[in-house]
């Protein structure tokens, strides 16, 4: 049996998230495969790999859509592709610990939708709180569950 893969949607994956990633795919010699458009620096590895792809608009997201299979998992903010994702019967976390679902991903698309709208209508929407020590907590329970699976 092949182990399942986890890709890093990596242009904006918190450095200290990419590190918990990188522990846990050594400990368990589980494939990770980071995508961005630009370099990555990586731990030399056996399992850790990375894809650089063009410079344009969700040129890493596609990629690692088209790629993923069953049961990978993916880490990425990008609520899109986390639909993609799903789609394809994987499954998307956030770097904050959220796990995507079929059901959570549709609310998340139609908020982030509406949230697109009112930017476009010149309505300031302010940004994401910051990156916590509690949501690097979050993120690493809810690899821990992905990975106890994978035994």
């Amino acid at each position: 049996m092949t182990k399942n893969t986890i890709w890093v949607d990596a242009d904006a994956c918190p450095n200290t998230i990419k590190e918990t990633l990188f522990r846990a795919a050594e400990r368990k010699m589980i494939p990770l495969i980071l995508v961005a458009n630009q370099f990555i620096k990586v731990p030399p590895s056996s399992v850790i790999k990375t894809v650089r792809v063009g410079a344009g608009f969700d040129v890493a997201d596609n990629y690692i859509a088209d790629n993923v299979v069953e049961g990978d998992l993916v880490v990425t903010a990008d609520i899109p592709l986390a639909a993609q994702v799903i789609e394809n019967k994987g499954l998307a976390i956030n770097p904050r610990g959220e796990l995507y679902t079929p059901d959570s991903i549709k609310q998340r698309l139609t908020m982030r939708n509406f949230m697109e709208e009112l930017r476009s209508a010149g309505i300031q929407t302010g940004g994401p709180n910051t990156f916590s020590a509690a949501d690097k907590h979050a993120f690493a329970a809810q690899l821990d569950k992905w990975l106890c699976k994978q035994a």
